[in-house]
Formats: structure tokens, sequence, C-alpha cells
């Protein structure tokens, strides 16, 4: 199926660029937050990699260090096409670190390795640092004007196309899971549940956008506190809502569906549930599987936002907390080839 345009904040962009012409144009630096301990039974590796997804690193480390996955921790998932810095940790209790050496490749470096104390764990990271370039882009008085409204408001906190596979495969997956499909391998079937929340989620911040519901509270609204994964109600008589509201100290969210009572209430309430029920098989199925009701910021706004003009290109940096997508504050920025994806697809 073929995904929706889900709405842009900004409005559709006219300007033309291109990314990952080459993987050193798309590099992303993990922060996971925290500093290790020094000590422990966990080697952890900061690594760097050049065309390498983070799973298939995790294998080659397994490899050397002769333990099964189930050792190997690392907090978020990095694509195959660009260059990528984040830490890995091996569980080697009473065991000596191998030889990094033995495991450095034109592709995979270790830049430093130290002992900690715990595995790393999935999603446990503060954010990711992004520097890119984008081929073909030049510094307009009209890009110039999107990016500075970017940097000040943001962009929707979109999952990326990627999430849905190509061409939105995997929601007609993920309705054929729910059709009662038995889908066996458990990373797959993590990914398909995983699609099928996003889909509600883009849907839910697309139609706020879309009824200008995006920029200011509606009643019975559900915060969180800005750049974390901590959602909460306000109490009725929490006269300091609207202020912190204005300073960025919260920000509105949408739901990630699952079982269980959902937060909001009132406006914002009917709002959810008129694009749940566009959903329904989705939202079902989510909630027969197990997954539980959370919520995710509806909007992201890049910090430490900068950018430059080289020749015909753009330079841009920025930092986005866990779990944003790059590739949401390119849509907004441009309408942007990814030649990654050109490149396995053989077309434009």
């Amino acid at each position: 199926m073929a995904l929706p345009h889900w709405q842009y904040m900004h409005g559709q962009p006219i300007a033309q660029g291109q990314i990952k012409t080459s993987n050193c144009d798309f590099k992303v630096f993990e922060h996971l937050g925290y500093d290790m301990s020094g000590e422990g039974e966990h080697l952890v590796l900061e690594i760097e990699k050049d065309g390498l997804n983070s799973a298939y690193a995790a294998k080659l480390i397994a490899r050397w260090a002769g333990v099964t996955q189930r050792e190997i921790g690392y907090a978020g998932k990095k694509d195959r096409y660009g260059i990528t810095r984040q830490q890995i940790s091996v569980h080697l209790p009473g065991k000596e670190s191998p030889d990094v050496a033995d495991l450095e490749s034109p592709q995979l470096k270790v830049l430093h390795a130290t002992r900690h104390n715990k595995k790393i764990k999935t999603g446990a990271l503060k954010g990711n640092r992004f520097e890119l370039i984008i081929r073909g882009l030049t510094i307009s008085p009209a890009v110039e004007k999107r990016l500075q409204a970017i940097q000040k408001h943001g962009v929707p906190n979109y999952f990326g196309a990627q999430r849905f596979g190509f061409d939105g495969d995997n929601i007609e997956r993920a309705n054929d899971l729910f059709a009662g499909q038995k889908v066996k391998n458990r990373d797959l079937r993590g990914m398909l549940l995983s699609a099928a929340r996003s889909f509600i989620f883009n849907d839910v911040v697309s139609q706020r956008i879309e009824q200008n519901k995006h920029q200011t509270p509606l009643s019975g609204e559900v915060f969180m506190l800005a750049g974390t994964k901590a959602s909460f109600k306000p109490d009725s008589d929490d006269n300091n809502i609207a202020e912190r509201f204005e300073q960025g100290d919260i920000t509105l969210s949408a739901p990630l569906w699952g079982s269980g009572s959902i937060k909001s209430s009132n406006d914002a309430l009917l709002l959810e549930q008129a694009v749940v029920r566009q959903h329904e098989t989705l939202a079902t199925g989510l909630e027969n599987f197990g997954l539980k009701q959370e919520r995710r910021a509806l909007i992201v706004i890049p910090q430490n936002m900068t950018w430059q003009s080289d020749n015909n290109d753009l330079k841009l940096n920025f930092t986005l907390p866990s779990g944003g997508y790059a590739t949401s504050v390119l849509r907004e920025l441009a309408q942007i080839t990814d030649l990654s994806l050109v490149n396995k697809t053989g077309a434009q």
C-alpha cells in the first residue's frame, strides 16, 4: 500500500536535494547520556561503522568475542547507509577482553574500549547528533526561511518512512498478522507491530496539523516533558501549564496505541478516537498482541541546529532526542531523494 501524504507543518517544500550520495554524507553520533563505570562484566566498545547496520555489527562483535548475540547490547539501531558511531556492550564475565585489532576492518573501527557493570539496553539513549550533506540544495531566501522556521518551531515528530517498509509493505503485513497469519520470527513480528503503531501515531499528528490543532493545547491534553519520554496529565487547577508550554518546558503528545485506558480526555480524546476509528483493524490488533498505551511527543524541535552552504550543497547539523528521525526534519526542508533507496530499487 502507498503511504498517505501526511501533512507538512510549514507547507509543502519546493526546493529539491539528495541525501546519501555516499556514506560520508550522512553521519550519526549516538549519545547515551551517561558514562561507563570503568569496571564490570561488560566490555563496551565505542565503534564507528561505515556501511554496516547495527545488527550486522553486533553479529561481527559476537563472533569476535566468542559469545552469543544474547550477550550483546546496544541502545539504537543505526542504518547501513551512513557513517555512524555508537556503543555496543559484550558480556564477558571473568574473561579477558579480546584484541580489538582482530575485530577492526575498513568498515568497522574501535574508537574506545572500557568496562561497565551493566548491559546497554535497547532504547536507553538520550539522543543522536546528525551531520548531513544535502546535495544540490542551495540556501535561497525560501530555504533560509524554512530552516529558521524548523529551528524555532520544530517539525512533526513523524516516524520515518523506513519504519513502514518499501511502499508501506509493513502495514499490509501487519494487517495479515492481525488476520491470523503466523509470523514465527520474533524480530519480524516486533517490526510489524511497531509499524502499525507508528502508522496510527503519524495519522493522529497529521490530522492535528491539518486541523491546525498542533500549536495550542486542547482541553484534556496529555503533555510530555520536553526531550523525555515522561508524560503527564496536569491537575485542573495547575495554572502554570500555559506558561510552561510557551517556554518549551513541556510539549503536546499523541498516542502510541495499545491496550489500557488512553490518558487524554475531552477534545483531545475526541480527536484521537476519531483517527483511531479509521484504523480499527490495526488498533484492535495492537491491543490483542498486548501492547500498552504510551505517548510520544507531537512535535520535535532539533537542538543545536546549524547550517552552511558549500558550493551547491547544504551542510546541516542538529541533535534529536531518542526516537527522533532525521528524515522527518529533512522532509519539512525540501523534497529529498534518498539515493540509498533509489539504489535498492534500481529506479527513481
